[in-house]
């Protein structure tokens, strides 16, 4: 399908979306939010897409958040119920999601990039929840992932000054995986998502799943007592590739995953 304000590219098990508002350094109004509402649905139906990666278009900026022009002209607000950029509130989603972050990463941008697995930073990337600079709050999600990715007393000192945080930085503070220069960020985000795939995807999507679910479990005894009973650990254990894993290791060959 065909978007106006998102491309979709597809290669092999990897999909990347890539926000596609480079005029206004990638900010969201309410039209791209259904687009990637509609992309990502997709991707989570496709079996034959096993990983996905989050971009920019450019190299100003991953994303500036909420288009705050759009807001103050009487644009049409409104997002799908899986929240900012269609990621913010999606819980579902099992599939892992890379975050290939290749500038500002403001607001919204930094709450859509908090929303994906694992974050990888160009070394110009800059990261901040700046709302309250302009009366509002970081209330697509920042506001409980930061504190729940580098602790309260970090979290805190980001969230109540506004302040700009390098990648390295990020990096330090631990919310960011790893730092790589401009012109190799998607190449290292392709390279991470390929790791991904030599592995079950029914076992990664357990995996997801059991780590996010169990952290919301009152106790480490809640969470293992638990984990058989969510979706993804069930699926993995009736799958093709539970029977595949242990195959292909006892005949020494590389497993044939079918994610189903």
């Amino acid at each position: 399908m065909a978007y106006d304000f998102i491309k979709v590219d597809r290669d092999g098990p990897v999909t990347t979306f890539t926000l596609n508002r480079p005029d206004v350094m990638n900010a969201l109004h309410s039209p791209a939010h259904f687009e990637m509402d509609d992309a990502v649905n997709a991707f989570a139906a496709d079996p034959d897409q096993w990983v996905g990666i989050v971009t920019g278009a450019g190299e100003r900026a991953f994303s500036a958040g909420n288009d705050l022009k759009h807001q103050a002209t009487g644009g049409k607000m409104g997002s799908p119920p899986s929240g900012f950029a269609g990621l913010t509130s999606r819980f579902d989603l099992t599939k892992p999601l890379i975050a290939a972050v290749n500038g500002v990463a403001m607001g919204g941008g930094f709450e859509i990039a908090l929303a994906c697995d694992i974050i990888l930073a160009s070394d110009t990337a800059v990261f901040a929840l700046p709302e309250p600079r302009v009366g509002l709050a970081a209330l697509a999600g920042g506001l409980h992932r930061l504190p729940r990715a580098i602790g309260t007393k970090q979290a805190m000192g980001m969230i109540l000054t506004a302040r700009r945080v390098s990648a390295a930085e990020g990096k330090d503070l631990g919310f960011v995986h790893e730092v790589t220069a401009p012109q190799d960020l998607l190449r290292e985000a392709h390279k991470l998502a390929k790791q991904i795939c030599e592995l079950g995807p029914m076992s990664i999507r357990a995996s997801k799943q059991a780590v996010y679910q169990g952290l919301d479990e009152p106790s480490l005894e809640a969470a293992l007592k638990g984990q058989n009973r969510y979706p993804a650990v069930a699926a993995l254990y009736t799958s093709e590739d539970f029977k595949e894993g242990p195959l292909a290791f006892s005949q020494k060959r590389a497993p044939n995953w079918q994610g189903r």
